[in-house]
């Protein structure tokens, strides 16, 4: 199976949400609002300094994608990049999708001399994608995640509410 792995651009935003919106039910029981979503998928797609998405695709279609964003780190003189917003369509799980995207961004990283981490957060009950990222080589950073928002997040609902 070829899977081609492509940066995506301003006409696939649909499609971005799409997937997004499927992400968020999927691993945390969350319905999105797809207008903001909408806002927030175009103007990281606006603004390179804000991320950038790749799409996987097999045979034409759009199977997967991730989302990378940037991060200074003082303490080790160079960008940390997050993995965000990764996503394959059910269908073609276990087939090679994820690890096309990473491999994608990791040879990007490389590139660029002032990488220095690649790392994502994953919600704590999937355990299958905890396997599929030990699966390409990362290894569990040793922090938790704490946040407090700053504004109502009204666009966000669990599925329980």
């Amino acid at each position: 199976m070829t899977i081609n792995v492509r940066k995506a651009n301003q006409k696939e935003i649909v499609l971005i949400v799409k997937m997004n919106i499927a992400l968020a039910f999927e691993t945390e029981s969350l319905i999105l609002d797809d207008k903001v979503v909408s806002l927030g998928v175009a103007n990281c797609l606006n603004d390179s300094a804000k991320g950038s998405y790749f799409l996987a695709e097999y045979e034409k279609s759009t199977i997967g994608q991730v989302m990378v964003t940037y991060e200074w780190s003082d303490w080790r003189n160079g960008w940390i990049w997050w993995i965000q917003s990764v996503y394959v369509e059910p269908s073609f799980r276990g087939k090679g999708v994820f690890k096309s995207l990473f491999n994608h961004v990791e040879m990007l990283a490389l590139a660029q001399l002032d990488v220095v981490i690649i790392r994502l957060y994953v919600e704590i009950h999937n355990l299958p994608a905890k396997e599929v990222y030990q699966k390409v080589g990362m290894q569990h950073a040793g922090y938790e995640v704490f946040e407090k928002s700053c504004k109502p997040q009204p666009n966000a609902k669990t599925n329980n509410s």
